[in-house]
């Protein structure tokens, strides 16, 4: 990396560019995900009012969401946007937020299948990612099954920096 590279990394942090995020870093940035898929859910949701009161306006009765409908919309937006975000970006807007970036275990990006693969079990499993609070090279569960790093990263995007899809 080079020298002009790292200028645009805060000084405080250039010290932990590269070095693998902790338990405190990813769960705060799995928060801001979280909070992104939910206001996603709400707009949804104000939109299908929307598109009902200008069908119906007369006979227009607010929709009654289940329980079970919200938890699966939610898993499913979360997969979604996981996915797109970690195989375009490599990271999410919380990674973004906190400074981290989802790669293979030898740094290059994700490819679909993998991306689709971590946030479903990101998903479904989330707990996995408190495993690197114990591990010593801070791997989550999903990280050692799927063979995945999460580390700090503020530079922009890797092919910004001539680096190809792995």
């Amino acid at each position: 990396m080079s020298d002009p590279e790292m200028l645009s990394v805060p000084r405080e942090a250039r010290s932990y560019q590269g070095a693998s995020a902790g338990v405190v870093t990813r769960v705060a940035a799995a928060v801001v995900d979280a909070l992104v898929v939910a206001a996603a859910l709400v707009g949804s949701y104000a939109a299908l009012v929307g598109v009902r009161f200008v069908l119906e306006p007369r006979s227009f009765r607010m929709p009654d969401p289940s329980l079970l409908w919200s938890v699966t919309l939610f898993i499913g937006y979360l997969v979604l946007y996981l996915t797109v975000a970690w195989w375009m970006a490599g990271r999410s807007i919380g990674d973004h937020v906190w400074g981290v970036r989802v790669t293979s275990r030898n740094g290059g990006r994700l490819g679909l299948v993998r991306s689709f693969a971590r946030a479903v079990t990101c998903a479904f499993f989330p707990v996995g990612l408190l495993w690197c609070a114990v591990d010593r090279d801070r791997r989550s569960l999903q990280d050692l099954a799927l063979h995945t790093s999460v580390a700090y990263d503020w530079l922009p995007h890797p092919s910004a920096r001539g680096e190809g899809r792995h």
